[in-house]
C-alpha cells in the first residue's frame, strides 16, 4: 500500500469543459493510506443538506490552489461531508501549502467503494460503507465522500458516481 496514493483520476475526458468524465476503475475497494496528507480545507452553507454556496467556494478553492501551483493531476480529490444539515466541509487534496487557506494533514487507514445514483443516496451509502467496514471486522470512524461530477455533469455524462471513502478505526 503505498502512502499517500491516489487511484488515477483521469481528467483528459472532458467534453463539458467543467467536470472529467469520471472512470471507477481502479476506484472501488481501494485501500488508502495516509501521512500527513495535505488538504485546504473549506465549508460550505447547506439547507437540509443541499449546499447553497457550493457555486462560488468551490472555483474560489479551486483558483487559490492553481494560483500558488498546488494542483497535481495525479493526485486528486476532494472529500466532503456534512456535520450537520447546514454545513458542509469539503478537503481538497493539495500538493503544497496554499497561501489564506485552512490547510490540514490527514493520517490514517481507509477503504473506497464507488456508488452510482442520486446524491441523496449518500446517507444509505454511508451505512452500506459501515456494514462492509464491519464485516471485515473493523470500524468506520468517519465517511467522506467524493462527488466527481457535479450534477449538470452528471446529468450530462448519464452517470452520478460517488466514491464514499471511509476512515478506519
Amino acid at each position: 500500500m503505498d502512502t499517500n496514493r491516489l487511484p488515477r483520476y483521469d481528467i483528459s475526458d472532458n467534453p463539458t469543459n467543467c467536470c472529467p468524465r469520471f472512470k471507477p476503475e481502479g476506484w472501488d475497494g481501494q485501500q488508502l493510506h495516509f501521512k500527513d496528507k495535505l488538504f485546504v480545507k473549506a465549508k460550505t452553507r447547506s439547507l437540509f443538506h443541499i449546499p447553497l454556496n457550493i457555486g462560488s467556494v468551490f472555483p474560489e478553492t479551486f483558483a487559490a490552489i492553481e494560483q500558488a501551483g498546488a494542483h497535481d493531476d495525479n493526485d486528486f480529490i476532494v472529500l466532503s461531508y456534512d456535520p450537520s444539515a447546514w454545513t458542509g466541509v469539503h478537503y481538497f487534496s493539495v500538493s503544497k501549502d496554499v497561501p489564506a487557506q485552512h490547510m490540514v494533514k490527514m493520517t490514517g487507514d481507509y477503504l473506497t467503494r464507488v456508488f452510482e445514483g442520486p446524491y441523496k443516496n449518500a446517507p444509505q451509502w454511508e451505512k452500506e460503507m459501515q456494514a462492509l467496514i464491519n464485516s471485515k471486522g473493523r470500524h468506520a470512524k468517519k465517511t467522506y465522500f467524493f462527488y466527481t461530477t457535479c450534477p449538470k455533469c452528471a446529468k450530462f455524462y448519464g452517470k452520478n458516481y460517488m466514491v464514499a471513502v471511509s476512515e478506519l478505526e
